[in-house]
């Protein structure tokens, strides 16, 4: 099946409530064109210096999405156009986010990664080191990122039963947030969660946004 299918196939399957994020990391700029063309605007890339070289050749109407671990001396390369990051894990990743977004005169979406599956190799924050952030006197001075949420990443599993438990987790996490820091602050309402393994479930639990890569464009080219 082509990507333009299943792109089409997706989107149409999904609650119009879910933001589909598609994940283009390892794949080509011409895998990325046939997904725009069939409608698609937002891709997620991991890798800062694979972001940048597709950012420059490809329609300047994407909005992009940064899925992976990021580092602190690499986020001045893609503040300039990057429409969210996912993966803030720490206090000061975030005051970087900040400082080189007031420098570029623009307000960056974040999300709040957490640390949901039972795999050590999967980064983000527990709920009390997330606290601990927002409890912070500091954040209220970081007017130029806008927290819209949490990102969480399940086991790679076929065990249904801890996924979803893992995803509850993350909703759970999302409501506490909501309710004890964000509650009049209407922009505070993306929950990614989701792969092309696990989305329906994800969905199921809660997900606003998720981020599909392979089931799109299949195998990694690159």
């Amino acid at each position: 099946m082509s990507i333009k299918t299943e792109i089409r196939q997706l989107k149409a399957s999904l609650p119009d409530s879910v933001t589909l994020v598609a994940v283009s990391k390892f794949h080509p700029a011409e895998n990325i064109k046939e997904a725009y063309e069939a409608g698609q605007r937002i891709f997620g890339e991991s890798r800062v210096q694979e972001l940048r070289a597709k950012e420059e050749i490809l329609p300047k109407d994407i909005e992009w999405h940064f899925i992976g671990t990021l580092q602190r001396n690499k986020v001045k390369y893609i503040v300039p156009f990057i429409s969210m990051i996912h993966s803030i894990d720490n206090a000061k990743l975030l005051s970087e986010v900040n400082q080189e977004a007031a420098k570029q005169n623009r307000i960056v979406d974040v999300l709040l990664q957490f640390h949901i599956a039972s795999e050590e190799t999967k980064h983000g924050l527990t709920i009390e080191e997330c606290t601990d952030i927002l409890n912070n006197d500091g954040i209220r001075f970081l007017t130029n990122v806008r927290i819209r949420g949490v990102m969480g990443m399940a086991t790679f599993t076929n065990d249904e039963a801890v996924v979803r438990k893992e995803f509850q987790t993350l909703k759970g996490y999302f409501d506490t947030l909501k309710n004890n820091y964000f509650k009049e602050i209407s922009s505070f309402n993306e929950i990614s969660m989701g792969m092309s393994d696990d989305y329906p479930i994800a969905i199921e639990e809660g997900s606003t946004m998720i981020r599909v890569g392979s089931k799109i464009f299949g195998a990694r080219t690159i």
